[in-house]
This record gives structure tokens, sequence and C-alpha cells, in this order.
């Protein structure tokens, strides 16, 4: 078994290179440049935007973690099943609970879809909001100790990215073929309350700031392209997919309790300095 991780150097495809070293399993990771990897992961120094930079390792692959929304799909699942790959394990969306026709959720339906049409076994993750999106306040943590936070009163059960990581490998191991995961965290948290649980973890006295729904739509607004601001609005804002209901699935599929946010807080306090 060797599987490629598309997306290596990001959250969830460096939480399955973690997973897949911890366990042994040998791995190609997917990279631009040279990074620091774990042993028995290789590079594959490549674009996921330009699947003919990394046709040549496909050789031997078993598996795919494949993130959604690139170039030439169709043609990465043709060399996919070409070089005699058997199974695509797709970091979706939650989004996908909601209405289809909005920016985000597009363009991971699209993904599905022609992973559906592929021929190939698939299993598609649905996770909820990364813990790693925490990282977003780090620079207003370089200015001082209050901390903006958009949708104060919504909670959300976030997941840590190396839960994401534990599912996928047992899925590309054979496991939850045709299954679509929907991954949460293991409770559903306001943003006021995770900010408190990061002043615990970096021993700050930090404040959060109950941004009114006039602020936050000017601040997604300014931060982002117009149709992502509005879609995110509408998941959080307008209750349009349902983050803060907890699944049992990442236990379930483990075998391990879902990682807290006190866990990855304390696992990456450092970062806040």
């Amino acid at each position: 078994m060797t599987i490629l991780i598309t997306g290596a150097s990001g959250n969830a495809g460096g939480a399955v290179v973690q997973s897949l070293a911890e366990q042994g399993i040998p791995g190609r990771a997917l990279i631009r440049s040279e990074r620091e990897l774990p042993g028995g992961i290789e590079p594959v120094y490549g674009d996921l935007n330009r699947p003919e930079t990394f046709v040549d390792a496909l050789a031997g692959v078993t598996g795919i973690f494949l993130l959604s929304g690139y170039d030439r799909l169709d043609e990465l699942l043709t060399n996919a099943v070409q070089a005699g790959v058997r199974k695509v394990v797709v970091l979706s969306s939650s989004s996908l609970d909601g209405e289809l026709t909005n920016a985000v959720a597009a363009y991971h339906h699209a993904t599905e879809e022609a992973v559906r049409a592929a021929g190939l076994e698939w299993t598609f993750l649905r996770p909820n909001s990364f813990m790693s999106n925490t990282l977003r306040w780090r620079d207003q943590l370089a200015a001082g100790d209050e901390v903006r936070v958009q949708f104060p009163d919504v909670p959300v059960s976030t997941i840590h990215p190396r839960d994401i990581g534990d599912v996928a490998v047992r899925a590309l191991q054979g496991a939850h073929d045709g299954d679509v995961l929907r991954l949460t965290g293991p409770v559903a948290l306001t943003p006021v309350e995770q900010v408190a649980i990061l002043a615990e973890a970096i021993g700050r006295p930090l404040t959060a700031y109950p941004m009114s729904r006039a602020e936050t739509h000017e601040a997604l607004y300014a931060s982002m392209p117009e149709p992502y601001a509005q879609a995110i609005e509408s998941f959080f804002a307008d209750g349009t997919i349902d983050e803060t209901t907890v699944t049992n699935t990442v236990p379930e599929v483990t075998g391990h309790p879902a990682r807290t946010l006190q866990t990855w807080t304390q696992e990456n306090a450092a970062l806040f300095a």
C-alpha cells in the first residue's frame, strides 16, 4: 500500500502525512518545494492544478487523499485509473449539507461528482471548521489581548486536523467505501469560549469582542471575494449549515475520542508567541 497525499503542506494533508507516518504506511507527499517530511513519506514535487507534473508518481499508488476545487480534475482521475489507483478519499465540506449553488459548496460538489464518475472506490469526508482556524487570530494577538470574533453566538464543533487525518487513513486502507462521513469535534463551542480556551493555553488574559452582524459583514467582504463572503455569512449568520451538532464518526472510525480544542491549543501554543 502506498498513498499519495495532495495538499501535503496544508492542515488536512499534513495531518494525513502524520497519521500515515505514525502507522508506518508508505506515502508520497505532493508538495511544490522542499520541506521536511517524516520517515516513510517521500516527496513528490508537482502542482495539483497541473496533473502532468506528477503523473509518474502515481505508479504503485493504491490510494489518493484528494483536495477539492483544483483544475483539470478529470485528467488527474484518468491518470489515476490508468496507473491502477483503487481508492480516492476526498476532503469535501460540511457546506454540502446545505444549498449546493453557493461558491463554497459548488466546487466541493463538483469534485465529489467527478470522483463518483471516475469508476474508483471513494469516501467523502465532510468536516466541520478546523481547530487550526484559530490561527486567524494571530495578527490581532500581536497587537494586544482583545480578539474580535465573528458570529459570536454560534457554537461550532470544530475538528482537530489530526482526526481528519486518522479517518482518512482508515478510509484509504479500504474502510467506508461509498460512504459520506460528517466529521466534527467532541463539543460545540462559541467563538467566545474558544478564545477563553486559547487564553488558558498561551497564558494570556485574552478577551473576546463580539462583532455585530454588520461588522462581520464588512470584515468578510473586505477579506475575500464576494461569493465566498456571501456563502460564509449565510452558513453561520443565517444558519444554512449545521456545524453545531456533534457526530460520533471520529471515535467510531478511529477507535479513539475526538481530540479537544484544549489539546490543539496546547500543541500549538508556540505559534501564538
